[in-house]
């Protein structure tokens, strides 16, 4: 089995999710939430913002919430805070949240200038006139690492395409200042918050930063979902990257998430952790969550937000990986979406659905299974490959 790199996940529901969704969701319902998604095995919990409220009024009783939820040992609960005045705010509470800082000082800016304008109420150049500061303050507290960084990375929907090669030109940009510094560089952030992500996009950035950049091992990757392909930017990430790398990718309960800045507000969405995380346990990596228990936290938020999310595994439920969660050969016609969580809620809910059968259906195959036995048997085996019905 191939060795993925390190992975490291995050759930943003409660920040990314809520940001976008009614301000007015009772707090009791938001704290029920972040509790069942503290029992669920996820390790690190964004729990919402410290911005504010004129702008993002989702997240005005931010306080209450932090207040109100049961914190879990063994969960890391954080908070967004894009200035001095929201770090200051977040201390109160901590803990239970950690205030995490960059653990690179790091050279960012967003290739879209006009949607740094319009989400962040500065230009692009006004993020690049920082850079020499961050870096005599590196220089000056004797940093041996640094981080470089883009925002809209693949493209803008004010702007259009930026192609690999624009992208790699302002990272190189950003190396130049560090390796006149003399500080190693050993991260790099990519974010997209305007779905732009395309896997074949992602794959040809991987390579070529590590081409170009071998000591580049720790990569941060935030991947918006409006265009659907979140997971598998993703996947093309964890493909690309090697055994020596560290990958961290979020996600939000249900695939919700948004920015009233982008132009594309609830459709932009986040891959939806539930998705991502079935993906990661199949490829091998061990996640640590519960599923059946996410899957719980994604119905729970449905019934908070009054509609129907966008994630598929809380609608099919995971494959089924033990004899116990195979499917009943004999269940009726499997319709509709109630219908299809028999996988969580038993026989009865087919209960009264058409049974076109008529007699039990029977399998070779599945008494195999039944009995602890593989379907099939490799090809040098007994089974079915010697059988006298299998043509030669």
């Amino acid at each position: 089995m191939k060795r993925w790199p390190k992975i490291s996940f995050t759930e943003e529901g409660m920040r990314e999710g809520m940001q976008i969704e009614d301000a007015n969701i009772p707090i009791d319902e938001k704290a029920r939430l972040l509790d069942a998604l503290s029992e669920t095995g996820l390790q690190r919990i964004v729990v919402g913002s410290f911005v504010s409220p004129k702008w993002t009024p989702q997240m005005e009783r931010i306080d209450e919430l932090i207040q109100k939820f049961t914190p879990k040992e063994g969960v890391t609960y954080t908070a967004l805070a894009l200035n001095q005045r929201g770090v200051e705010r977040a201390k109160e509470y901590s803990p239970p949240l950690t205030i995490e800082r960059d653990r690179w000082p790091r050279l960012n800016c967003h290739m879209c200038d006009v949607f740094v304008r319009r989400n962040n109420n500065r230009s692009q150049m006004q993020e690049m006139e920082r850079w020499p500061k961050i870096v005599a303050q590196a220089q000056e507290n004797g940093a041996a690492e640094a981080g470089i960084g883009t925002n809209a990375s693949w493209g803008s929907n004010f702007l259009g395409d930026f192609s690999v090669d624009i992208l790699m030109a302002m990272l190189e940009r950003q190396h130049t200042m560090w390796d006149d510094a003399n500080i190693k560089v050993t991260s790099c952030s990519l974010g997209d918050p305007m779905s732009w992500c395309m896997p074949h996009k992602v794959e040809d950035t991987l390579i070529r930063i590590k081409e170009r950049w071998p000591e580049i091992n720790h990569f941060r990757l935030h991947f918006h979902n409006g265009r659907n392909m979140a997971i598998a930017s993703g996947y093309a990430a964890i493909r690309t990257l090697g055994t020596d790398d560290t990958i961290e990718l979020d996600g939000s309960i249900g695939g919700i998430g948004g920015c009233p800045y982008c132009g594309n507000g609830r459709a932009t969405g986040q891959a939806p952790s539930e998705d991502l995380l079935h993906m990661l346990e199949d490829m091998g990596v061990e996640t640590g969550v519960n599923l059946d228990k996410l899957i719980d936290c994604v119905w729970m938020c449905e019934e908070i937000l009054g509609r129907t999310l966008y994630g598929h595994v809380s609608k099919a439920g995971p494959r089924p990986n033990s004899t116990s969660q195979l499917y009943d050969m004999n269940a009726p016609f499997v319709e509709t979406m109630e219908q299809a969580k028999h996988f969580k809620k038993g026989p009865k809910a087919y209960e009264g659905g058409i049974y076109p059968y008529k007699e039990p259906i029977t399998s070779p195959y599945r008494e195999r299974v039944d009995q602890g036995l593989p379907a099939y048997e490799s090809k040098e085996s007994n089974w079915p490959w010697n059988q006298d019905w299998l043509p030669e």
